[in-house]
């Protein structure tokens, strides 16, 4: 593939990005490119990036969410070896959430193809046994009580809407899109919005957009061009967006210093607004600054799987996830071939060993993959061969904007009091998220059901199911936005429960319409 073909297909100057001068580069053509890639050129690129995301994870998981809202120094050694991969899928099943979603939906396409209905792809993780956080654990619980896509995702409905969860599950959607950014936005709005919304919405976009274009390169040094064009099928004036051009610029601005990008990304990006656990607390899983880190990793990486890797995990927070979107996609670049075989070593021990809750394995996610990208192109008016793949290339259309959380801003954390079966707490604002631990709340090995009522002011606003199991709870128990502002008296009542145990949380986050002024409450006091 000719350098020159990649820039006229990659390189354009978007309006309010201050990244590259565009006095030197080629406009993309106004209609789409006819792209040809050998057979065995995209099967190689799709079998590396699964390959790379895997070994991400697990070069990554022992630093994941042990270093928040904190990078990991260069001194630091970080462990690679030719055990840790069987070690992690016999020891630590549920670490590769990043891949058995994936799968998940994958599955849907093989059984009901490539126009499968959003509710097939819902009902395909939320009938799982496997383990789920956040986001999509909220996700899971809406759905199995009656709430359907995009509901269950919004941020009315879920508290973790803006988190990482569908950033780290889009990728099998660039893959099956290569050169298609269009058709992978198109799938990435019917999955994302199942979990997700606005920035969390966006960080799965983003990586499929990322996937998509990383497909018809084979030079690492588009990467810059790449997270240019990736970023256009986001609102410009998202946060989303701001956050990661932010990194742009100071990539340019310090392109020796890594750590310098990550400082200032942090100090203007690095506050929680969504996820109740992370607001207040150095723990972030929201999108965007984990998204930053991925893209850190990609630009100060430069084509080398060791940076790569090393760098996106010391950026901390989900520094399992990040590593391994990071590395899958310089993968797709340049195919695993060409993955050094350093990073390789323990690949083969687990390539057929199903993944947690399903009977998939990594060989698997290789054939299916390639297969459904073969199915896609073929729909996007390109053609197959016996040797090629002719790619109808896509220019990016951007997507509606979406905000989550918009006006509401964190004002203070309380701790509920706890008088028997009843919980209460008082609060000035216009909403609140109770918090509550995020593993299983069993007690001696049993699972009680707990059915609550919340009550607003002496009115009874919700009665809700709150399973303890681990595949049904409801990850935050109870939450009310945009409510009049006004002051307010919470009490949640336990009506139906075991008596050996109480209902489980931490606190709860209490939103205003203006954010807190620490000035004006000292001169009100």
């Amino acid at each position: 593939m000719k350098k020159r073909v990649l820039f006229s297909l990659l390189a354009v100057c978007f309006t309010g990005l201050i990244l590259l001068s565009c006095t030197d580069r080629t406009a993309p053509p106004s209609s789409a490119e006819n792209l040809k890639i050998s057979k065995a050129d995209i099967q190689d690129k799709i079998k590396g990036a699964w390959a790379a995301q895997v070994i991400g994870v697990t070069f990554g998981l022992p630093a994941e969410f042990k270093y928040n809202s904190s990078l990991i120094t260069d001194y630091q050694p970080l462990e690679w070896n030719a055990k840790m991969l069987k070690n992690v899928f016999e020891t630590q099943p549920g670490a590769y959430d990043d891949v058995y979603m994936d799968l998940s939906f994958m599955e849907v396409i093989e059984e009901e193809g490539i126009d499968a209905p959003v509710q097939s792809f819902a009902n395909s993780f939320a009938n799982k046994d496997y383990k789920l956080w956040f986001a999509n654990q909220t996700a899971r619980y809406n759905i199995r009580n009656g709430l359907t896509p995009p509901e269950s995702g919004h941020w009315l409905n879920n508290p973790c809407a803006d988190d990482i969860d569908f950033q780290i599950e889009a990728d099998f959607i660039g893959l099956m899109n290569p050169g298609m950014v269009n058709f992978s936005a198109s799938l990435c709005d019917k999955v994302g919005h199942i979990m997700n919304y606005g920035d969390g919405y966006y960080g799965g976009l983003y990586v499929a957009t990322l996937y998509s274009l990383a497909l018809i390169s084979d030079d690492p040094s588009d990467i810059p061009l790449i997270v240019e064009k990736a970023l256009s099928v986001i609102p410009a004036e998202s946060n989303f967006v701001r956050c990661l051009k932010d990194v742009f610029a100071w990539h340019q601005q310090y392109p020796d210093d890594w750590q310098m990008t990550w400082f200032k990304t942090f100090q203007k990006w690095g506050m929680d607004v969504g996820s109740p656990l992370g607001v207040f607390e150095p723990f972030n899983i929201d999108a965007k600054i984990n998204s930053a880190w991925v893209t850190i990793g990609l630009l100060y990486g430069e084509g080398d799987f060791t940076r790569t890797f090393e760098i996106a995990t010391r950026c901390g927070d989900d520094a399992d996830c990040n590593p391994a979107t990071a590395g899958g996609v310089l993968a797709a670049i340049v195919g695993y071939d060409n993955i050094p075989s350093f990073w390789k070593q323990g690949l083969t021990d687990i390539e057929d060993i199903p993944f947690m809750g399903t009977t998939m394995t990594l060989s698997d996610a290789y054939d299916m993959s390639y297969n459904h990208a073969l199915q896609m192109v073929e729909k996007g008016g390109g053609s197959i061969t016996e040797d090629e793949v002719h790619i109808k290339v896509q220019q990016p259309t951007t997507v509606p904007l979406e905000v989550s959380f918009e006006g509401h801003y964190p004002v203070k954390k309380v701790t509920p009091t706890r008088n028997g079966r009843e919980i209460s707490f008082e609060f000035e604002g216009i909403g609140f998220a109770l918090a509550a631990p995020p593993n299983l709340y069993d007690h001696q090995g049993k699972n009680p059901l707990f059915t609550a009522e919340l009550y607003l002011n002496g009115k009874l606003v919700e009665t809700a199911k709150l399973p303890t199991k681990r595949d049904d709870r409801r990850f935050t128990p109870f939450y009310k936005y945009q409510l009049p502002r006004g002051k307010y008296s919470v009490l949640i009542k336990e009506i139906e429960y075991a008596e050996y145990a109480h209902l489980q949380y931490s606190y709860a986050v209490i939103y205003d319409n203006a954010p807190y002024n620490v000035n004006e409450d000292r001169i009100k006091k």
